[in-house]
């Protein structure tokens, strides 16, 4: 039997802050779409406090930012970037384009093409999350894409120079220096820069919010909301790390869930007071804090059983697995965006540098989607080829009279065109025999 020892904000509560940013969203996308560059500088000044003609960063920009960096700070970014390229390369490798003969004379295939433009948002108003960087334009080159726009908002009134490192390295062929609506709406309508056909990048509910409404203008990865954990965990653990791991993805944001989800009520209790203990000394104590107290929550169940109902029901971006028996979960959940499994792994690992991508689904929708991957990048288009001429009016019978049965005559005749031509039988036009 479940039991919640906390509980967080329930749907309605999220649901009405959800309806604010709505409204201010489109609002501001409409008036960037009217305006172009004068919106988008009103909008960078109001928002970020900066104010250029040209928000895309020259050749000279780029290299002063890189010099800002230490040796092994481009070492640690240029390692991250290397293992993220690795998985992609392999993800890439495990896609392929086919090619089969159906019927005799029948060829029906498909080819993975890559998207020829898109723009990766970078969030970093608050922090510098140049891992964003790797994540998205990392996984777009190995997939293939041929211009690639980046964009973050400046950080302390200039250029983040970490973030620009990283998008630099990572193989941007634009960099602007743009945050939050008015960097994806100048992508999306191509101000400042030519016009992508795909939005990717997580960022905070306007931009998650603007990607929502944009889509169908251009395609987006997924869409996102605030950071969510949740840890799995029996008595093989103990509270520290439980706590750790929760408070860890906390300080995204005061609206990111944590939940931790147990067999063990004492260990349920011990986490809830290692929270209490850690939010005296984390460094990012006030967000996280809020974060666990409106969106915290603790969820006790009798068994293994009864806890993958409650992960899949959950359906999690960040699913941290510390239990005696990781495998079981692995094996058996169907609704998370990452599974991080045994102790000795954490989602940071999964944010930073392990490989895997960080832009995962929110908000349940886990249910319908896996994360940012390399096959985002690529479409997958279908071609047919009908060589011989009976493979041609075989097709063409069926066709036709499958085509009467919809009542699309038009559809039917051009299928009885074929039986005609190829097959050399005087087959009546299809208004005739309708």
């Amino acid at each position: 039997m479940v039991q919640w020892l906390k509980r967080g904000a329930g749907e309605q509560e999220r649901s009405s802050a959800d309806q604010k940013v709505r409204h201010a969203v489109e609002q501001i996308l409409a008036d960037i779409e009217a305006r172009g560059d004068d919106a988008i500088r009103e909008l960078s000044i109001k928002f970020d406090g900066w104010d250029r003609k040209d928000y895309r960063l020259t050749e000279a920009e780029i290299k002063e930012c890189m010099a800002q960096l230490s040796k092994r700070d481009i070492e640690d970014i240029k390692f991250a970037q290397e293992q993220i390229r690795n998985f992609a390369q392999h993800q890439r490798a495990s896609i392929k384009d086919i090619e089969v003969e159906t019927l005799p004379g029948v060829f029906l295939g498909h080819k993975n093409i890559p998207i020829q433009s898109v723009g990766c948002y970078v969030p970093g108003g608050e922090y510098p999350l140049l891992a964003s960087a790797h994540m998205s334009v990392v996984t777009a080159r190995v997939a293939g894409v041929p211009h690639i726009v980046t964009s973050a908002p400046p950080f302390k009134g200039k250029p983040a120079p970490a973030i620009v490192a990283a998008q630099h390295l990572a193989g941007a062929d634009v960099i602007l220096c743009l945050g939050g609506i008015q960097a994806v709406g100048a992508m999306a309508f191509g101000v400042g820069c030519e016009p992508v056909d795909m939005l990717v990048g997580p960022g905070n509910a306007y931009v998650a919010e603007a990607k929502r409404q944009l889509f169908g203008r251009v395609g987006i990865d997924l869409f996102a909301g605030p950071t969510e954990t949740l840890v799995i965990a029996d008595e093989s653990v103990d509270a520290e790390m439980c706590a750790t791991d929760l408070l860890g993805q906390a300080e995204h944001g005061p609206t990111s869930p944590a939940v931790l989800l147990t067999n063990s009520e004492r260990l349920a209790r011990e986490t809830v007071a290692e929270i209490e203990r850690l939010l005296t000394i984390l460094p990012t104590a006030k967000v996280a804090a809020q974060a666990w107290q409106d969106y915290g929550e603790v969820i006790v169940c009798d068994s293994y059983e009864e806890m993958i109902v409650e992960a899949n029901r959950i359906a999690s971006e960040h699913v941290q697995v510390m239990t005696k028996d990781p495998q079981y979960f692995l094996n058996n959940m169907t609704n998370y965006g990452a599974l991080f499994l045994g102790p000795r792994t954490n989602v940071a690992f999964g944010d930073k540098v392990i490989g895997t991508n960080h832009t995962l689904p929110t908000k349940k929708a886990a249910r319908y989607t896996g994360g940012l991957w390399v096959g985002k990048f690529l479409k997958n288009v279908t071609y047919q080829r009908v060589t011989t001429d009976e493979a041609s009016a075989r097709i063409g019978e069926v066709c036709s009279r499958l085509c009467i049965l919809e009542g699309f005559s038009g559809h039917a005749e051009q299928a009885n065109i074929r039986v005609r031509r190829f097959g050399g039988r005087n087959v009546p036009y299809a208004a005739a025999a309708e």
